[in-house]
């Protein structure tokens, strides 16, 4: 009898062992989802450039040196595979983006152009994609995390070496200060 319920203890403590390693594997790949989707929407920003830059291009003396930074920067982005350094290559263009299209208020001819209006509504949504990504990547982090740090799954992590995971944090200072609005 005393084998008997030896057996089923053992039977319970491997099967909870195996249903925590497996959430925390199962967490571990939610992480590289999210982390994978943001790659994705970074990319579909950057193959919208060129179609803007083309659209722009038709304008004299329009913002030349703006539009060839952020072809540089998609490139360096193309070249690159390191998240923090793809997502510091995307603070720039979002900064060059941006005074782009407020440099379009000055040429009423292009901001009319209905090509330049619907690349920017592609832009402007899928930067709004980007935002919820780096969201779901944090809330996929934290809940990760959570589960590495709580009873008694902390036990079974630490048994098979799960580390925490780093959330995406602006490293630009920039990008973290309120925006300046004039008239």
């Amino acid at each position: 009898m005393a084998l008997i319920i030896l057996l089923v203890v053992i039977v319970v403590v491997v099967a909870f062992v195996i249903g925590v390693y497996n959430s925390l594997a199962q967490l571990r790949v939610g992480i590289q989802n999210a982390s994978s989707q943001i790659k994705v929407q970074l990319q579909r920003r950057f193959d919208l450039i060129p179609n803007l830059v083309e659209t722009v291009k038709g304008y004299k003396d329009y913002e030349q040196e703006t539009l060839t930074k952020v072809t540089e920067m998609r490139t360096q982005f193309l070249n690159t595979n390191n998240v923090a350094e793809q997502l510091d290559i995307n603070n720039q263009v979002t900064g060059a983006l941006n005074h782009l299209f407020a440099v379009s208020e000055n040429y009423p001819d292009l901001k009319a152009s209905e090509n330049f209006r619907e690349l920017q509504l592609e832009l402007t949504n899928t930067e709004n994609k980007i935002a919820y990504s780096r969201q779901f990547l944090n809330d996929s982090v934290a809940r990760f995390n959570t589960k590495l740090v709580t009873f008694p799954s902390n036990i079974v992590a630490s048994i098979f070496g799960f580390k925490p995971a780093d959330f995406l944090e602006i490293s630009e200072p920039a990008a973290a200060a309120p925006v300046k609005v004039q008239f």
